[in-house]
């Protein structure tokens, strides 16, 4: 099942964010197996984090908990607010996707 773990930033986010950043990138490389897409949500007008996406595949709500519970982002209290949601995986067109990170 696909859950949406979905983060935004708090007034000390920017802050905290990176004072955790390699935490949260060494987590997301060592749950690699059930990571479907992620990255930081942006500001309209700059490059500025002020949330972030996760969408992750396990079997059950709990596993998608506990995953989130354990994010260093949220736990260094990044976020203002954070949603963990279930999802179905409706179109799918990762050749739309750009070829960089920052959307090019």
């Amino acid at each position: 099942m696909l859950y949406m773990c979905y983060g935004v930033d708090g007034p000390d986010g920017p802050a905290l964010r990176d004072k955790v950043r390699q935490k949260h990138f060494e987590y997301l490389e060592a749950n690699a197996n059930i990571l479907v897409l992620g990255g930081a949500t942006l500001s309209d007008n700059s490059e500025d984090r002020i949330g972030s996406l996760l969408v992750i595949n396990v079997a059950s709500r709990a596993e998608a908990a506990a995953f989130a519970a354990d994010e260093p982002l949220r736990k260094a209290g990044v976020f203002k607010e954070y949603t963990v949601s279930r999802m179905r995986r409706g179109q799918w067109y990762p050749e739309n996707a750009p070829n960089s990170a920052e959307g090019n």
